[in-house]
């Protein structure tokens, strides 16, 4: 359903006549009788433009009517004259000027020569217009009389000369004006677009009214016209050449220089050669007339730059005649130059506006060409054919754009490959498309590149309707699920399923053709449908969401009938497969089906509900489900529908119930935000159709009708609707209780905030339901406790919602309370807590719109102003933030005064930025342009610049320190004191107090005097103290200090930022209207300037640089010329400064130059974006002269700032598309700069090398190093930047040179790393044709000769960076050329470093070839064998022979991929017998075999070992598969003994040869179960066989840690009833011993992955044993327990929590649902309370881990009582529910009712001693700044509460249960009372506001106190004593 817009009223002005006009009108008017002044008199009369329409309507059949002898009558002349008058007044968007243009269409046409001469006259008038600025009014009156207006059209014709003079002087004056406007871009573009549409006019003249030139033009050369055409084709040529134009204005003139010229030209098939030779630069001017040369003749004689050739081509293609051949030979010749002159410019104009005009062009070029052939000669159709060189280029073209990062670039590029498949097609009419070569090559190519590459998709998708779907599908019968793979990516999903739509279309309409019954459907099915629902019950998040969001709707919109299909097929296993945590199961896709059906039309839910398609208990299911999307879709499946006005049935309406009980508390932004948007849908819905309802009951007679249909009573389902609404309403209020999770608060204040905006209605309407009826002053208040959230956007949220019921609001608020809020406020403003002034902010800014606040509160802190008083018409909220703005600004100058004399009192007592971050705050939402207070205003704003200067002065020196961070030490040793000193001194001036000197301590002047008190303590202590009011000590940490000023500098900036935005904008006002002046924003300007280039704390100056911006974009846009140009000047001052490198200077070189690049970035991000971006290249060009290394300037530090501020701007994506020319600079200057001597210097070029990385392939959104996203093809990389073509190459030579020296020195170069890195990014197309002059050939020989060099990462780099240089059918040739290089044995000089890089090179190649998809094609078998066949030759260098380990691993992993390859993909029947004998021999020559004579301390040894053993691995999987096992042949029978066992690895003394062979072990166990491996295979089976008893010993011996944990983790996975057969003779242990032994490992271990898997592989024991009947001691039993809760304590890590949760899902069905309580009642009540624990730990995957509990519960439920429906996988809050619902049940299954619910009361109570939480917890706020208190993101502790309480009160009901009153229970009542006293205490003694004041301690209490009352109420209901019964539980 889609939340329809209102439509927009259309605004239309109405004219107004003046006084002279209205008296002719009347005295022709007739009282008696219409005449056409009547009519006309009554129009002007209107105030409504609509009303005149329709009487202007009124005015031809009136005219109609009148007599032949009326043109004569005085008043048609009249009324002629005023429409004319009127017509020319009215604005040209006006409908009213096009109604009056097509009403006088229709004039009789005895009356066209009065109103035309009434026309000429009115047009006359408007001609004589000299200011330049109402030109525009002129322009557009003349374009609308040539737009189908005959009576206009005329008026032009008779004026011809009179309109070609206007357009020749408006030309030439706005041309004057905008050059002396030169800077003031406001005015200037409003000048181009005059200009442009001067320009458009003067065409359309020339277009429209032809015959009047042609007719003037060719009698003789000195007439007005011929010179008026001459004149404006020179000004024309002179815009087109002028490039300070704005693109479109050069664009526009070039197609107006053609269009003159085809006008003016004779003869006229000479015109496309003149074109030709224009554009081909060939003219000679012999041959061209006079009259062109002295107008266009710097087109002539200049070379022409770029863009005016790219421009005259669009002129040429647009302006001249392309259809019917028109033009003969010389116009193909022509089509084809600009095709040629077209493909030249696109390699060079790299502008972003210049490529995108490019493109725009070369698709308007297809356009031509496919009108041309249809008529061109046989000659046109050779040269436009597909095999043909132009059309080579334009795909070459193509490929290198279709991943443009410009979208318009992509989307042409698009256009112009459909344009030329048509046009290809249109030269071969006649032959078989089908069977076309050009096709199919392109088939081919297409289908070869790899999936991420997007152009694939919309290319395919032209294809396939070129070719057809089946065609495609015939080559490959995947393709469908290959495309469904990609759409886990949301940047490649919207391409996938547009291609997908496609070809499903395209392959439906082929089968209805083919096929003439519907047998076709199963098929369509098979290759759409069904691949579809497997990934919709199977696949990953991501993957599911993006193909119902793309892909489903599409389907479904095509073959609507398939839905029946779907339904059917998931229906059938959706009971079966519910889903999980990570998929969605068939129930999951169902609801995705069934929603996306009813939102688009296809099903409604009735229909749904009562044919059986979905359940309610179904629906359930999916309400509460693990995976969170299943959530939505079902949700989605009731909000969403087609209509908006369709009646929310009580089904729905108890469902959403259900959903909102158990889904508020979401952690997932998205997820929160999807639920608000569907509930949205649904209150829309029920407001649309209560409408409808409402009419309905209004409307008898159809009410009488409904009354007697079935259908419900308008007026019940109206009362429904409300009943609904409000309880929606009070379970979204009942969840905002003290501390409830920031996810729940935010969903719930997102829908009360969608509620109160949904139900207000305009005035008179009637309306459902209302939120202001649901408010009351709890509620209020609750909304209002909502601002102490330490969460922002819960704070937004509550103020937000208040606002829009602040009448409710304030009326519920007493004035007592608005006092004590108030008072609060400012209590927060200066707070030392950073977090308080932000509430501060939100409540004043909530009380200022209440009317009484200055009476109430204000009274009291400031004297009144009577005047400001008794002025009524100011409103309330401008009165009151004055006020309180007022109140902070005097309590911060008073601050600002103390700080003066001690800073480090400020900081711990009063830090002023509160108070000015609440002043900002109040100024933000004030409505400035209303304002009425000016005077007082404007004496405000001066104020508070004042005083931010002021403070900025006490706090500045701190951050401008050169170590702000380490201002005050917290350390407080004598040494550090006297090492300080230093920089304390940077900062005494402004601190008055001696602290600076002499260290001591700080009292407030209390009575005491500070100097007695500098005695108390020893000297060197710096750590300052202070007693506040409250005498308690706290300490001035150098952090408090440093908050307090850098927060004071960042809201000064943003203050100052705010207050610039009061200058006007407009450029109709004057500076002085403002409530700034231009001189105080000067001032503020300089002051940013002073401190973004004088702070070094970072914090400060990324928030100057927040106001900065705040001031820099207001001065772009104002009219004040001397403020407009100041960007410009501090610019070029701070570039001069750079450059000086001047010794006085302050600038900060260090710290990435601080803020410098900050203040640049800010002037150059607020030029105009439609501008020429001078400021930006100037900029640019300074900087990159500065970096380069040419540079030979005697100061270092210029350099390093330019590199700094150049990798700044390269990261700053507001310049977007503008910076991209300077990129190909930019990484030539980093590459260079690395190579410097200074380190500052290398430094500063390594981080902009990054940022360059980053903005040319794209942000890295994943972890894969090789992923191909951040890639792209070396064809449109070296395309984008073509000067690193010659530059990469030439580095790479020279690196490589230096590596390829005979002496055996060391030379490293230090650009190496780099340019492989960059080299790594790119790869081949297959689509890299012939023409490309930017082969990637050349780099291959210099990247392999990379390979040789000294160091491993650069070896490892060039082996990754080779591949992408390499296509698939070139691998095996040049991987035998690399094995080939390598030496023999014999070889006199052996270089390992070379050996080593030439194996990592083809190790990767190789990986590449393997992972192609040419797996079985022929070629790829023969190259697979020769590459064996020569692997062999070499493999002396895996043997003893080769001395180097490192060199031995890298062979030997090439040799472990072939081996896995092979035992993957061999064929049945021709094993490889000669290359497994030789990894045998390999292997028994290797030490593995010997012993290994090392130690690990030998280089490579262990990368060796490790290599060896993956090949032994490999080979043992071989040889125990059945094609060699079960082979007669002799060698097989040899290959089948390896010489190798597991064992023999298990026993190894290295272990990372043990673990690699234990993960082996593990992988296969995990295959069988997993039923991987067929039992009779045999393979894997026989390799496992009597390893239980290596694997135990191993456990008691095993020293490493790792090891260790992997043998526990394979005893665990395999059955022990085959390990514990074992245990007695491997390790003299019984079962119970081995238990014990498992215990103690937990319990001793200090690695919690050790403690996570021992406990698992006990827990596993523990059950055995209990299963078999076999005896465990309690006291292990005990420990057992106690173990596992102490893995679910509140502290543990997630491993531990995830492996208790495993542990108590094995044990579930055994132990905790059992039927008997094999354990006894404390010990499972402990395992529940373990499960309620983990059900409310604040990670999700360990909740959702607990959940499988209920899950497994649930589920024995269904089987065993054979319930219809049990929800069984589902969320944690309703996991929560049913577990408190099962242990219930269980409590009177067991007949343990009365022991187990004393301890459920203990639960419900808690266990938290109160007094020592308050104590801790006050000591806690003081302790830590930043810190939030309890930041509650979960678990609820009043939800478990609610949830035991309602299933206890449930059993208690049902049993009607009662306890004696003694023991536990008189215990408990004891326990409850005394804690209900302490809370009652420790309430009454918290201050006044205690939930801003001290938030967590009330958040506390408040929830014990409810814990304490509910247990009471349960407490007094057990009590068997009647009288006790009768009492009220509610008293406590």
């Amino acid at each position: 359903m889609v939340l329809k817009k209102k439509k927009r009223e259309i605004q239309v002005d109405a004219f107004f006549l003046d006084q002279q006009q209205l008296e002719k009108l009347q005295r022709f008017s007739k009282a008696e009788e219409q005449n056409l002044a009547s009519l006309l008199l009554q129009c002007a009369q209107l105030n409504n433009g609509i009303q005149q329409i329709q009487c202007i309507k009124k005015i031809m059949p009136l005219v109609e009517k009148m007599g032949q002898n009326s043109a004569c009558d005085p008043m048609v002349k009249a009324c002629l004259d005023i429409l004319g008058e009127t017509y020319f007044s009215l604005g040209a968007k006006n409908p009213l000027k096009k109604v009056l243009a097509s009403s006088l269409n229709g004039l009789p046409e005895r009356f066209m020569m009065l109103a035309v001469q009434s026309f000429v006259c009115c047009l006359r008038e408007e001609l004589k217009t000299t200011d330049v600025y109402l030109y525009r009014k002129v322009l557009e009156n003349l374009a609308s009389c040539m737009e189908d207006f005959s009576l206009g059209r005329a008026s032009v014709k008779n004026l011809f000369e009179e309109v070609l003079q206007f357009l020749q002087k408006s030309f030439l004056d706005i041309q004057e004006e905008n050059r002396q406007n030169h800077g003031n871009h406001v005015v200037q573009t409003q000048l181009m677009h005059d200009l442009l549409i001067a320009i458009k006019v003067s065409m359309m003249l020339v277009q429209k009214l032809q015959e009047n030139i042609q007719g003037s033009l060719w009698k003789h050369h000195e007439s007005f016209v011929w010179q008026s055409m001459c004149s404006l084709l020179k000004s024309s040529t002179n815009f087109l050449m002028d490039a300070a134009l704005l693109q479109t204005v050069q664009t526009t003139s070039g197609l107006a220089v053609i269009l003159f010229t085809k006008t003016m030209y004779e003869p006229a098939e000479e015109l496309p050669s003149l074109v030709s030779d224009l554009l081909l630069g060939s003219i000679k001017h012999t041959d061209v007339p006079e009259w062109f040369l002295s107008n266009c003749g710097t087109l002539c004689t200049e070379e022409c730059p770029d863009s005016v050739l790219l421009f005259l081509c669009h002129g040429a293609l647009a302006m001249l005649e392309w259809k019917n051949g028109s033009m003969g030979e010389n116009g193909e010749k022509l089509l084809l130059d600009i095709a040629s002159v077209l493909l030249s410019l696109s390699s060079e104009l790299k502008e972003s506006s210049m490529a995108m005009s490019l493109s725009r062009i070369l698709a308007i070029w297809t356009n031509s060409a496919q009108a041309a052939i249809v008529s061109g000669s046989p000659n046109l159709k050779i040269k436009l054919n597909g095999n043909s060189d132009i059309i080579g280029k334009l795909l070459e073209y193509i490929y290198t754009h279709w991943e443009h990062p410009l979208d318009a670039v992509r989307h042409q590029t698009k256009l112009i490959f459909k344009n030329l498949l048509q046009i290809h097609r249109t030269t071969i009419t006649g032959s078989n498309e089908k069977s076309d070569p050009f096709f199919a090559r392109l088939i081919k190519h297409l289908l070869s590149l790899e999936w991420h590459v997007k152009g694939k998709y919309a290319s395919l998708g032209c294809l396939v309707e070129c070719v057809g779907t089946e065609n495609i599908l015939q080559l490959d019968r995947t393709i469908p699920v290959q495309i469904l793979d990609v759409m886990n990516d949301q940047s490649l999903a919207p391409y996938a399923s547009d291609l997908l739509e496609t070809m499903f279309t395209n392959h439906k309409a082929h089968f209805t053709l083919s096929f003439q019954e519907s047998t076709w459907i199963d098929q369509w099915h098979d290759i759409w449908v069904s691949p579809l629902l497997v990934i919709l019950c199977e696949g990953n998040h991501d993957q599911t969401t993006y193909i119902i969001d793309y892909y489903l709707p599409k389907l479904l919109k095509c073959s609507p009938d398939s839905l029946s299909y779907m339904i059917r097929i998931l229906q059938a296993s959706a009971d079966a497969n519910l889903g999980s945590r990570g998929t969605r199961g068939a129930l999951g896709a169902l609801m995705a089906c069934l929603r996306t059906a009813r939102a688009h039309g296809h099903l409604e839910l009735s229909t749904m509900m009562s044919n059986g398609l979905v359940s309610t208990e179904c629906i359930k299911q999916g309400l509460v489900h693990q995976h969170n999307q299943v959530c939505i879709d079902a949700l989605g499946l009731l909000c969403e529908t087609h209509r908006s006005t369709e009646i929310v049935s009580k089904e729905e309406m108890q469902l959403i119930q259900f959903f909102m009980m158990y889904n508020l508390n979401s952690q997932s932004p998205s997820v929160r935000q999807q639920i608000g948007s569907l509930l949205r849908k649904l209150f829309c819905r029920i407001q649309e159709s209560s409408q409808v309802l409402y009419k309905l009951e209004q409307n008898k007679t159809k009410q009488e009708l409904l009354e007697n249909s079935t259908k419900r009573h308008p007026l019940g389902i109206l009362q429904q609707y409300k009943d609904f609404m409000s309880s929606v309403c009070d379970r979204l209020f009942e969840v905002l209780f003290p501390g409830s999770s920031h996810p729940t608060r935010f969903s719930a204040l997102t829908i009360l905030g969608s509620i109160a905006e949904m139900f207000s209605v305009p005035k008179g309407q009637a309306q459902v339901f209302q939120l202001d009826q649901e408010i009351d002053s709890t509620r209020v208040r609750t909304l209002i406790q909502c601002f102490a959230s330490t969460f922002e956007e819960v704070k937004v949220l509550a103020f937000g919602l208040l606002m829009k019921l602040r009448d409710v609001a304030f009326n519920l608020q007493d004035s007592e309370n608005v006092d004590l809020l108030f008072q609060a406020a400012m209590d927060l403003s200066t707070s030392t807590k950073p977090y308080d002034c932000v509430t501060a902010s939100y409540l004043l800014n909530f009380l200022v719109h209440h009317k009484g606040l200055q009476h109430i509160c204000l009274g009291k802190w400031l004297e009144h102003n009577s005047q400001v008083d008794e002025n009524t018409s100011v409103s309330t909220v401008e009165k009151n933030t004055l006020a309180v703005i007022k109140l902070l600004l005097v309590n911060v100058e008073e601050e600002i005064f103390q700080a003066k004399k001690s800073l480090l009192q400020a900081a711990a007592s009063f830090p002023m930025y509160g108070r000015v971050h609440c002043i900002t705050g109040a100024l933000q939402q004030l409505p400035f342009n209303t304002l009425t207070l000016v005077a007082e205003w404007k004496e405000m704003v001066a104020r508070l610049i004042l005083m931010s200067y002021k403070l900025s002065a006490v706090v500045s020196p701190v951050v401008q320190s050169s170590s702000p961070e380490g201002l005050i030490p917290m350390d407080s040793d004598s040494e550090s004191a006297g090492r300080l000193q230093m920089i304390l001194h940077e900062i005494q001036p402004q601190d008055t107090n001696d602290y600076f000197i002499q260290a001591k301590i700080l009292k407030e002047h209390c009575k005491v005097e500070s100097e007695k008190l500098a005695d108390h303590r020893p000297m060197d202590n710096i750590c300052t103290e202070m007693r506040g009011k409250e005498r308690q000590t706290c300490d001035v940490t150098a952090q408090m200090v440093l908050v307090c000023c850098w927060r004071s500098m960042k809201e000064v900036s943003l203050l100052l930022g705010t207050l610039c935005k009061l200058l006007p904008s407009h450029a109709t006002s004057e500076p002085s209207d403002g409530l700034i002046t231009v001189e105080q924003v000067k001032n503020i300007g300089d002051y940013f300037k002073h401190h973004l280039l004088q702070s070094r704390h970072r914090g400060a100056f990324e928030l100057a640089y927040a106001g900065f911006v705040q001031l820099t974009e207001m001065l772009s846009r104002c009219n004040s010329e001397s403020l407009r140009k100041m960007p410009a000047q501090w610019l070029s001052g701070v570039l001069e400064e750079i450059k000086s490198c001047d010794p006085s200077s302050t600038l900060c070189a260090t710290r990435r130059s601080a803020g410098i690049p900050f203040y640049i970035q800010a002037l150059l991000a607020s030029e105009p974006k439609k501008s020429k971006t001078d400021l930006l290249k100037m900029t640019m060009k300074e900087l990159i002269s500065l970096a380069a290394p040419l540079n030979e300037s005697p100061s270092v530090i210029p350099k390093v700032h330019a590199l700094n501020i150049l990798r700044a701007l390269f990261r700053d994506t507001r310049l977007g598309e503008n910076i991209m020319p300077y990129v190909a600079d930019g990484i030539q200057v980093a590459i260079l700069g690395f190579t410097s001597p200074v380190w500052a210097v290398r430094n500063s070029s390594t981080l902009l090398f990054s940022a360059l990385i980053t903005r040319i392939f794209g942000v890295k959104r994943g972890k894969d190093e090789n992923s191909k996203k951040n890639r792209m093809t070396g064809r449109e990389f070296f395309s984008r930047f073509p000067s690193l073509y010659p530059f990469l190459l030439k580095q790479l030579e020279v690196v490589t040179n230096t590596l390829n020296s005979e002496a055996e020195e060391l030379k490293i170069h230090p650009s190496l790393f780099l340019l492989l890195l960059i080299l790594g990014r790119l790869y081949p197309s297959p689509m890299d044709g012939t023409y490309s002059a930017l082969s990637m050939a050349p780099f291959v020989p210099f990247i392999i000769r990379c390979g040789h060099s000294p160091v491993y990462r650069s070896r490892e780099m060039s082996g990754r960076a080779l591949v992408p240089f390499v296509m698939v059918n070139e691998v095996p040739h040049t991987v035998l050329s690399l094995l080939e290089g390598l030496p023999d044995s014999t070889s006199p000089c052996i270089r390992q470093n070379n050996i080593h890089g030439t194996l990592l090179q083809v190790f990767h190649l190789l990986q590449l070839y393997l992972e192609s998809k040419q797996l079985f094609s022929l070629g790829f078998q023969q190259g697979l064998g020769d590459i064996i066949a020569c692997v062999g030759t070499k493999l002396w260098l895996a043997k003893r022979p080769n001395p180097c380990l490192v060199t031995r691993a890298a062979y030997l992993d090439v040799l472990v991929m072939l081996s896995t390859h092979l035992g993957k993909f061999q064929k049945p029947g021709m094993p490889l017998f000669g290359f497994w004998e030789e990894m045998n021999r390999v292997i028994s020559d290797s030490e593995l075999m010997s012993g290994i004579p090392y130690s690990s301390a030998v280089p490579g040894l262990i990368q060796y070992l490790q290599s060896i053993t993956k090949l032994v691995i490999e080979v043992l999987l071989v040889t125990a598969g059945p094609d060699i096992q079960s082979s007669s042949s002799p060698v097989a029978k040899k290959i089948a003994k390896p010489p190798l066992s597991i064992v023999h690895l298990l026993h190894c003394e290295f272990h990372e040869v043990r673990l690699l062979a234990l993960e082996a072990i593990l992988l296969w166990l995990k295959q069988i179960n997993s039923k991987q491996i067929a039992e009779e295979g045999g393979g894997v089976l026989c390799l496992l066989i009597d390893l239980e008893g290596a694997l135990l010993t191993m456990a008691l011996k095993e020293k490493n840690l790792q090891c260790f944990c992997k043998v526990l983790e394979i005893l665990y996975t395999m059955d022990l009833r085959n390990v514990l057969p074992k245990t007695e003779c491997s390790i003299k242990m019984n079962p119970n011993e081995l238990l014990t032994w498992s215990l103690n490992i937990v319990d001793i271990a200090n690695s919690t992955e050790v403690q996570s898997i021992a406990l698992k592989f006990a827990s596993k024991l523990v059950i055995h044993l209990l299963q078999n009947h076999q005896q465990i001691s309690e006291k292990v039993l005990k420990t057992w327990v106690q173990l596992l809760v102490y893995f679910c304590g509140d502290e543990q890590q997630t491993e531990m929590l995830l492996a208790a949760a495993e542990v108590l899902k094995s044990i579930t069905s055994f132990l905790l649902i059992n039927e008997k309580l094999i354990l006894g009642l404390s010990d499972t009540l402990a395992m529940w309370k373990c499960v309620v624990l983990l059900l409310q730990n604040e990670d999700l995957v360990v909740r959702d881990a607990a959940a499988e509990v209920i899950q497994v519960a649930q589920s024995e439920k269904k089987s065993s009582k054979g319930t219809e429906f049990a929800l069984r996988v589902v969320n944690a809050p309703m996991a929560l529910d049913l577990a408190f619902g099962i242990l219930c049940e269980l409590l009177q299954q067991w007949g343990e009712i009365r022991a187990g619910v004393p301890i459920l009361l203990e639960w419900l109570l808690g266990d938290s001693d109160l007094k020592r939480d308050s104590e801790t917890s006050a000591l806690e706020e003081d302790d830590y700044l930043f810190d939030k208190g309890e930041v509650n993101f979960w678990a609820e502790k009043l939800t478990l509460v609610r949830q035991l309480s309602k299933h206890l009160l449930q059993l208690i009901s049902m049993t009607h249960l009662t306890l004696p009153d003694h023991g536990e229970l008189s215990q408990l009542s004891r326990t409850a009372l005394d804690q209900a006293q302490l809370v009652g205490h420790l309430l009454r003694v918290l201050p006044p506001t205690p939930e801003f004041s001290k938030t967590a301690e009330f958040t506390r209490l408040t929830i014990q106190n409810e814990r304490i009352s509910v247990c009471l109420k349960i407490l007094n209901l057990l009590k068997s004593d009647d009288t006790c019964k009768n009492e009220n539980p509610e008293n406590y």
